[in-house]
C-alpha cells in the first residue's frame, strides 16, 4: 500500500557551490569568505577546506547523469558569487558564467529542472574586507550580481532563489562567529540581518527586471521550530524571544513589511535600528512566487534560573538580546550532528506558513540527515537510518498537504557527501557516498529508495 503525492509535485536534491565545486582558483575565481575562513587555523574541524570538496566543477557531467539515473526532476544548486563576479562588483567573469551555462544545459538535456540559488554563504572576500553584510552597500552589490546572473541564465532557468538561510549568514557568521567570516558582534549580526533582508528585496527587484515574465522568485529560510521547555510564562517568553530572532526577523519584513515590535524591544539595548532606512521594509516585502523552507530539527528553550542555565547555551551566542534564554537538548533519536529526529517540526512549520501567508506556495528546499555512512565489505553503502528519517519527514509533508498546506516540492539535502562547513568532511548528509581520496561516487540505499519515491510520486508505507 502506498500514499500518493499531488500530480506535478517536484522531487529534487540540492547542493551548495562551496561545498561541492572545488576548483577555488579556476577560470578567474577569487576567494570567498569561506576560502579565507577555512584556511584560518582552528576554524574548521581538522583544518579541512573546500579546495577540492567533491570536485563538482570538473565532474558536473557525471553528477548530472547520476541525478538523471535516479529519476530526479529538479536540482537546486547555488552560484558561487566570486566565480562569476570575482570582486563582488563590476563586469562578469565569463569563464565562471560559462560553467553555470554548461551545468544548466546539461540539466535541461537530461530533463532536470534547474533551481538556482544566488547566495549560499560565499560572499566575495573583497566585499567582506569592505565591511561585509553589516554594511548597506553589500545589499546593493548583491542586486547588481543578481541582475548579472539573471541576464546570463534567465532564458533557461525559471526558478530563482535570492538567499539561502540568511539567519546562518547573519547570526553564525557575525554573531557567534562559528561560520565565515567568523566575527562575534551582536550589533554586526543585527545589521547583517537587515542588510540581508534588503539584499533579498533589491535582488528580487533585479531578478524581475531581467527575467522573462514566467520567471519565479523565491527566498529560502530556515525558520525555527522553537518549543518551550514548560508552559511556565517565563519559558513561553523565552520561546517568543528566540522565535523572533530565528524566524520573524526575516518573515516580518519579507512577508508583512515590518519588523516585529517585540524583536525591536528585545534588542533595544544593542541598537536603535537606525540602520533601517525609510522605505526599506517596502523594498524587502517583494511579492514571492513561493517560499523555500529548510528544516532539520527543533529547538527547545527555557528561561535561565538563579542557579544558572538549566540547559545548553551556545557561547559566544548567535542570539543577540537573549542572554536570559537557556537551550535544552530535545528528546528522541539523534543524527550524527547530534540533532534530534522530529518530523512533527516540519509539519508544524508547513501549517504555520500555510496559515500565516495563505495562497503562497511552499517548497521544502532542504531536509535530510547526517549519519556515519561507511561502505560494506562489498562496497555497498546501507543507511537505513536515513531512509527512516526521510520516510518520516515525507509523511509529515503528506499530512501537511492533506491538512491544507500548498506544498509544491521537496529537495533532499543533499545529493552528495560534501564539505560540511565548520565540520569539514566529518559529517555525511549525501544520498550518494563520496570517497574523498578517489572522488568515487557510490549510491547509498537511501538514494535508491528516494529514487523510487521520486519516480512514482508515492510514499510506500514503512
Amino acid at each position: 500500500m502506498t500514499v500518493n503525492f499531488p500530480p506535478g509535485f517536484l522531487w529534487g536534491t540540492a547542493t551548495a557551490a562551496y561545498q561541492v565545486e572545488g576548483a577555488p582558483h579556476a577560470d578567474g575565481r577569487t576567494p570567498s569568505i569561506w576560502d579565507t575562513f577555512s584556511h584560518t587555523p582552528g576554524r574548521t574541524l581538522g583544518g579541512d577546506t573546500g579546495d577540492t570538496a567533491t570536485d563538482h566543477y570538473r565532474r558536473r557531467r557525471d553528477d548530472v547523469r547520476l541525478m538523471a539515473d535516479l529519476g530526479l526532476g529538479a536540482y537546486r544548486f547555488s552560484v558561487s558569487w566570486p566565480r562569476v563576479q570575482p570582486s563582488g562588483r563590476g563586469h562578469p567573469n565569463q569563464p565562471g558564467l560559462d560553467f553555470y551555462r554548461a551545468l544548466v544545459d546539461d540539466l535541461l538535456e537530461h530533463g532536470i529542472r534547474p533551481v538556482l540559488t544566488l547566495y549560499h554563504w560565499d560572499l566575495p572576500q573583497e566585499l567582506e574586507t569592505a565591511g561585509g553584510w553589516p554594511e548597506r552597500g553589500t545589499a546593493h552589490r548583491f542586486a547588481d550580481y543578481a541582475h548579472l546572473v539573471a541576464e546570463a541564465l534567465g532564458d533557461r532557468v525559471d526558478m530563482w532563489t535570492t538567499l539561502n538561510e540568511p539567519w546562518c549568514s547573519a547570526f553564525l557568521g557575525y554573531g557567534s562567529g562559528v561560520h565565515a567570516p567568523g566575527r562575534a558582534d551582536d550589533l554586526a549580526a543585527l545589521r547583517a540581518a537587515h542588510h540581508l533582508n534588503l539584499a533579498h528585496g533589491l535582488g528580487a527587484q533585479a531578478l524581475r527586471a531581467a527575467l522573462p515574465s514566467h520567471g519565479q522568485v523565491s527566498v529560502t529560510l530556515n525558520p525555527g521550530v522553537v518549543r518551550a521547555f514548560t508552559d511556565a510564562p517565563q519559558d513561553l517568553d523565552a520561546q517568543r524571544r528566540i522565535d523572533a530572532l530565528a524566524t520573524r526577523i526575516f518573515t516580518g519584513p519579507m512577508l508583512h513589511g515590518s519588523y516585529p515590535d517585540d524583536l525591536l524591544a528585545d534588542t533595544a539595548g544593542i541598537t536603535d535600528w537606525a540602520f533601517v532606512h525609510d522605505g526599506d521594509p517596502g523594498v524587502i516585502k517583494h511579492p514571492l512566487d513561493s517560499l523555500g523552507i529548510n528544516y532539520y530539527t527543533p529547538t527547545v528553550v527555557a528561561a535561565a534560573t538563579d542557579n544558572g542555565l538549566p540547559g545548553e547555551a551556545p557561547e559566544p551566542s548567535p542570539w543577540p538580546g537573549a542572554a536570559g534564554v537557556a537551550f535544552h537538548r530535545p528528546p528522541g533519536k539523534r543524527t550524527a550532528m547530534d540533532w534530534s529526529v522530529d518530523p512533527t517540526g516540519l509539519y508544524d512549520l508547513l501549517i504555520r506558513f500555510a496559515e500565516e501567508v495563505p495562497g503562497l506556495p511552499l517548497v521544502i528546499t532542504e531536509n535530510g540527515a547526517a549519519y556515519d555512512d561507511k561502505p560494506d565489505g562489498d562496497g555497498t553503502v546501507h543507511d537505513p537510518e536515513r531512509i527512516a528519517y526521510l520516510h518520516a519527514h515525507l509523511d509529515a509533508v503528506r499530512r501537511a498537504i492533506a491538512d491544507g498546506a500548498d506544498v509544491r516540492g521537496y529537495f533532499l539535502w543533499s545529493l552528495l557527501d560534501n564539505f560540511e562547513w565548520a565540520y569539514g568532511y566529518s559529517k555525511r548528509f549525501g544520498a550518494v557516498h563520496v570517497d574523498y581520496a578517489t572522488q568515487t561516487r557510490t549510491l547509498k540505499s537511501s538514494a535508491r529508495w528516494y529514487s523510487q519515491v521520486a519516480r512514482t510520486g508515492q510514499l510506500p508505507l514503512y
